[in-house]
């Protein structure tokens, strides 16, 4: 058995059916994901358009199962790109952006499935909204331009504070009646999954150690 499928095999008997694991595959070559999905994986994450069109374009017309998730900063002049290729976005993060992504929507009539990304520490190198802006964002996506938002998406900061922060979107998610929530990597997803993560984003832990 190829080492990845043992990986992302030890990874899922720790955890429930329920909750989805995103292998992020960014920087990674297709020969070393290929495993995977001649395993039948499903959820692949990448974090840049570019990168994800020339490595999956192909890939994904070849097995419609896949399911692909942009999970970097994306920004707005992307966006056509992205919806044509992607399945979920986890970095909706601006008015701007969400314009954009509808727009693209209707121009090749295709719903995507968004996690909205909230900055909780309000750190300047981190992407995502303020969560004093949530409630008027969720509203502006999901009422007026009808975007099928799904859950929240957040990357801890990196105080040693993690339960607290994932238990706190977790809270947040709830109180919006969302269903999905995006939280938890390789070096936390044990305490996400005590927060009602669904889906996690896996890279290294999988694929070992980045090119």
């Amino acid at each position: 058995m190829d080492i990845v499928i043992e990986r992302l095999n030890k990874i899922k008997s720790n955890i429930n059916k329920n909750v989805n694991i995103i292998a992020v595959s960014k920087t990674y070559p297709l020969e070393n994901i290929q495993p995977l999905i001649d395993n039948g994986h499903q959820h692949f994450g990448e974090n840049k358009v570019q990168e994800a069109i020339s490595k999956w374009g192909s890939t994904k017309l070849k097995n419609n199962n896949l399911q692909l998730h942009m999970i970097g900063k994306l920004q707005s002049n992307k966006s056509k790109s992205a919806v044509k290729l992607f399945d979920y976005i986890h970095s909706l993060d601006n008015q701007k952006l969400a314009d954009k992504l509808s727009l693209a929507e209707k121009e090749i009539n295709k719903k995507l499935k968004y996690f909205i990304q909230i900055n909780l520490g309000n750190e300047q190198q981190k992407s995502g909204i303020n969560v004093s802006e949530l409630d008027q964002f969720f509203t502006y996506c999901s009422k007026e331009l009808n975007m099928n938002v799904i859950g929240l998406m957040s990357i801890p900061p990196n105080d040693n504070n993690t339960e607290k922060y994932f238990k706190y979107i977790s809270e947040l998610n709830y109180s919006l009646g969302l269903k999905q929530l995006s939280m938890g990597m390789s070096a936390d997803y044990t305490i996400a999954l005590k927060y009602k993560t669904t889906f996690l984003r896996i890279g290294s832990s999988i694929f070992g150690k980045r090119f």
